[in-house]
């Protein structure tokens, strides 16, 4: 069976290194193939030496390289995923953020067709991608970053952030396509009871999902707490995710 990779980045100090730890245990229980597990980080101290650590790589753009202050907000350093050569890497690639949850097997998503897959934005009605786990090849899309460089700052004019870039420059190109929507849940969206509920009763897992997302608040561990990260928002500490994130 053909080996592929899973790959995640960290940066600055919004994720400890518990955080690809824990996701590297994750893979390893529900990725039934070879694979290279691999993190690009700024700093490497306290991961597992199981994981294959390298430096978020040079791309040939200042702004990136230098690490200039807005490439460090909205998910911009992901688009180092995308340089070519990245490393030694080859082939079939899964990208996952780290403040995910897997449930199920991984393998169903290595078997879709497609050159760029990602999750379908749950909250926007166009056809941008979520970016907390994405498929693709190394090196397919290198020309994103070219465009990124020779137009800057006219390239990132009309996007909010990184995963409005990549999906709204790829569905240009028909390279975009999008997971089954039971596979990739959002927690907030997805999980927590409605309303007045979420007082009175957990979140639970949507029927389907392979993998929750916690984008913004809460984060795993606050879920497993009980702590929503907003005032207007209850959840009730979630055994499950307590069961699954480790």
């Amino acid at each position: 069976m053909q080996a592929v990779n899973v790959l995640c980045i960290k940066w600055g100090k919004k994720y400890g290194p518990e955080y690809v730890n824990k996701l590297h245990s994750m893979v390893r229980r529900h990725l039934h193939r070879p694979f290279r597990f691999v993190c690009l980080t700024d700093d490497g101290a306290g991961i597992d030496p199981a994981v294959e650590v390298k430096s978020i790589p040079m791309v040939g753009f200042e702004e990136f390289d230098q690490r200039k202050p807005w490439t460090f907000g909205h998910g911009w350093l992901k688009l180092t995923s995308f340089a070519n050569p990245l490393y030694d890497l080859q082939g079939r690639t899964l990208f996952l953020d780290l403040d995910i949850v897997i449930l199920d097997s991984l393998d169903p998503f290595f078997e879709q067709k497609g050159e760029f897959i990602v999750i379908k934005e749950w909250d926007k009605k166009d056809g941008t991608g979520n970016t907390s786990c994405y498929l693709y090849t190394i090196g397919a899309h290198a020309d994103a970053l070219e465009h990124l460089k020779n137009d800057y700052p006219a390239s990132i004019a009309p996007v909010r952030n990184e995963q409005e870039f990549i999906t709204l420059y790829l569905a240009r190109q028909g390279k975009l396509s999008y997971w089954p929507e039971e596979w990739c849940r959002s927690f907030k969206r997805h999980c927590l009871q409605p309303g007045i509920m979420g007082w009175f009763k957990p979140p639970t897992i949507p029927k389907g999902a392979r993998l929750i997302a916690f984008h913004g608040k809460p984060n795993p561990p606050d879920a497993i707490a009980g702590v929503s990260g907003k005032w207007y928002r209850r959840v009730l500490p979630t055994q499950w995710v307590a069961d699954h994130w480790r």
